[in-house]
Order: structure tokens, then C-alpha cells, then sequence
């Protein structure tokens, strides 16, 4: 089964066309009468420079309202409001990231404010992000999350308006079309994928990234034969978890132990990964274990890619590992660990821009460099 990229096509794509009768076939067909536009199906076939008249157009292919519509009609109920409360049931929807759980409640906390000025609802608002920052101090994505939207939606004329009630419509607008546009990142990064993901090509995948398996899916929706190695993902098993999704819609998927990259890498045709959080020098912090698959990937000249949703992006600069906030997590071994060892229980590490080839983001397709300049327009 785990033969080189050309053999491995030849030998998949008659079985692929023989007229939909086996059951991956059937499995990415009704995935793909739900998933997949036919605007794109067609226009993937075209390799030409992204713009962004084409992104406006993809915004409008990647998904339905509906998502959109049930997030704005939260927050209409009476009594006590709490937006921890609010945020924790936005974060039960499994396929929701933490920061746009985060940008939900807080869209809710404009909506069902008792605010009679604009200073009070601005207060308010900040109140309620900084309550939300402090409810988990490590989350990178759940601060950049709630900066990027207190500042998209006070940055607005909103201010100017003499008349509160509609000061306060407009508002929730933006509120509620930023949320929007967080619900719909994941579909447009994974439409951005797709020319760069070829039939017969190895990927290499480490940690669990929604956004990562969004393109992955779509990739094979689009009838792309490829295949996926799975790092382990100590201490929790993450890549069990990829290769089980994967293998849910019919993508073959091999599982790897984590200090196997090196020995698998020459097989391997690009790196994809996600990403907690995407700094201002282009570099990002993700699941421990990436920082070391970008160097062996990068020795070996092989590309690295990072999908990353743009309200990951965050005003930090790390200089090294240790400039960052330790997430830990707790580590089991399998065995007693000796008297008077010390564990490392970082959870996360720190990659340089410098081993990072391509940044897919709902921005557009970004080189490391350019991640400052797209960090001041969103701050801005």
C-alpha cells in the first residue's frame, strides 16, 4: 500500500472511476454533494494567482448562512447575563475553535447590553474580553481572538452616530459580520490549499488542526488521490485522532512515531500544519513536536505549510522557546518515572518564519514575511 507517489496513483485510480461503486467513493460523494461547491470543482482546475476579487467570490462558495444566523440570534433571552457562561456553550460545538467561541459571546454581550452610552458599552465590551482572556491565560488563538474583535468593532464611526439605539445597531453589525467571516476562515483556507495539494503526493501532518483536515477533506472531495503520514502526537495521541478522521472519508492515512519524521522524511512530499497562535515575525506556536519537524523538513528542502485562521494572529515576538507562556499538560509515560526526575510538560513550542515556506490564512496566501504587514492592517 505504501509504495512511491507515481505507483501509488496508477494503482488507485481505476478503482476511483469504476463507476462509484466502492465505498470511499460513495463516502466522498455525499460528502461532496454537502461540502463542496460546484464553483469551485471547477474553478480548482485553474492555477492562477489568487485575488481578491476571486477571495470575496469564495467567500460566498465556502457556506451557507445558516451558521451565521443561529450565532445572531443568541443573546435575545432575559435575566443575568454571563459571558463565560456564554462562551463555554459556544465551545461545546465541537467543530467551533476556541476564538470563535470567543467572538460569539462576545457579539452576545453587545446584543444584550443595558447600556446607555457608547463609553459604557465600550467599557462593557472590554470588561467582558478581558474576563474571557484571563478564563485560560495560555490560549494564544483565545486572546488574539477577542483583541481582533474588540478592535474591528470599535474601530468604526459608530462613535459619530447622535442617536445611541442606532450607534449601537451598527455595532452589533459588525459584531455579527465578523463572527460571520470567523465561521466561514476555515472553508476559504481550504479552497486556498487545493492547488497545492497534487495527485500522488505524501503529506506530512503533526497535531490535530481542524483547518488542516477541512483541506485535506475538500482535497479529496475534489477526487485528488494522496496519501497521509500521522505523527503519534504525544502526550494525547493527536494524530490517532487525524488519521481516524481521515480515514472516516476514505484518505489513506499511516501513523508514525513522533521521532520517526526524520526517517520518513525523504518520502514525504510537503509538511502541512496548524497553529495555536501565528507572531508578528511570521513564526508560529503550535503543538510541541513542530518546531522539529519544520527543521528536519526544511534540511531536506521540503515545503512546510501553516493553515491559520487570521484571528490567530497575535502581537507577540518571541526570540526562543523559552519566551513563551508554558501550557502545560500532564505527561504519562506508560512506566513509573524515576525517583527525582524532572518531566517536561510544555505543551507547545515555538517555530522561526525562517523554516515556514507558506502561510494559508483566510487573508490569502501568505509568505512569513508579509505576516507583520497583514498584523498592522488588522490592528489598525
Amino acid at each position: 500500500m505504501w509504495k512511491r507517489s507515481a505507483s501509488f496513483v496508477l494503482d488507485n485510480r481505476p478503482q476511483q472511476s469504476a463507476g462509484g461503486g466502492g465505498a470511499r467513493e460513495q463516502t466522498l460523494a455525499a460528502a461532496a454533494a454537502t461540502a463542496v461547491s460546484g464553483y469551485y470543482q471547477t474553478r480548482a482546475e485553474h492555477h492562477v494567482l489568487v485575488s481578491e476579487d476571486w477571495l470575496e467570490q469564495a467567500e460566498e462558495a465556502a457556506c451557507g448562512r445558516g451558521e451565521s444566523e443561529a450565532a445572531a440570534g443568541r443573546g435575545k433571552g432575559g435575566g443575568a447575563f454571563d459571558v463565560i457562561d456564554e462562551f463555554n456553550f459556544w465551545r461545546k460545538k465541537p467543530d467551533l475553535a476556541e476564538a470563535v467561541a470567543a467572538i460569539m459571546a462576545l457579539s452576545v454581550v453587545i446584543r444584550s447590553s443595558e447600556a446607555t452610552t457608547m463609553m459604557e458599552l465600550e467599557i462593557e465590551l472590554k470588561k467582558a474580553s478581558d474576563a474571557l482572556k484571563s478564563s485560560d491565560l495560555t490560549s494564544i488563538s483565545l486572546s488574539a481572538g477577542c483583541d481582533l474583535f474588540t478592535r474591528y468593532v470599535t474601530r468604526t464611526k459608530a462613535l459619530e452616530y447622535e442617536d445611541f439605539d442606532a450607534a449601537k445597531s451598527h455595532l452589533i453589525e459588525r459584531g455579527e459580520k465578523f463572527g460571520e467571516l470567523s465561521l466561514r476562515a476555515r472553508r476559504i483556507i481550504a479552497m486556498l490549499t487545493q492547488d497545492f495539494i497534487f495527485d500522488g503526493c505524501t503529506i506530512l501532518v503533526h497535531g490535530f488542526s481542524r483547518v488542516v483536515l477541512e483541506a485535506l477533506r475538500m482535497a479529496a472531495m475534489n477526487r485528488k488521490i494522496f496519501r497521509v503520514l500521522c505523527t503519534e502526537g504525544r502526550p494525547d495521541s493527536t494524530g490517532v485522532r487525524v488519521a481516524k478522521e481521515l480515514g472516516e472519508v476514505g484518505i489513506p492515512a499511516k501513523l508514525l512515531i513522533d521521532s520517526a519524521v526524520a526517517y520518513a522524511m525523504d518520502e514525504v512530499d510537503m509538511v502541512f500544519v496548524g497553529a495555536d497562535g501565528v507572531v508578528e515575525s511570521g513564526g508560529i506556536i503550535n503543538m510541541m513536536g513542530t518546531y522539529q519537524t519544520a527543521l528536519v523538513a526544511h534540511s531536506m528542502n521540503k515545503p512546510v505549510y501553516v493553515a491559520a485562521e487570521c484571528y490567530k494572529f497575535a502581537r507577540l515576538y518571541p526570540l526562543d522557546q523559552k519566551d513563551l507562556a508554558p501550557a502545560l499538560r500532564p505527561i504519562d509515560f506508560g512506566v513509573a518515572v524515576p525517583a527525582g526526575a524532572e518531566v517536561e510538560t510544555t505543551a507547545r513550542d515555538y517555530t522561526p518564519p525562517q523554516y515556514l515556506t507558506l502561510l494559508f490564512t483566510d487573508l490569502g496566501v501568505l509568505t512569513p514575511s508579509a505576516v507583520s504587514d497583514e498584523l498592522i492592517k488588522l490592528y489598525l
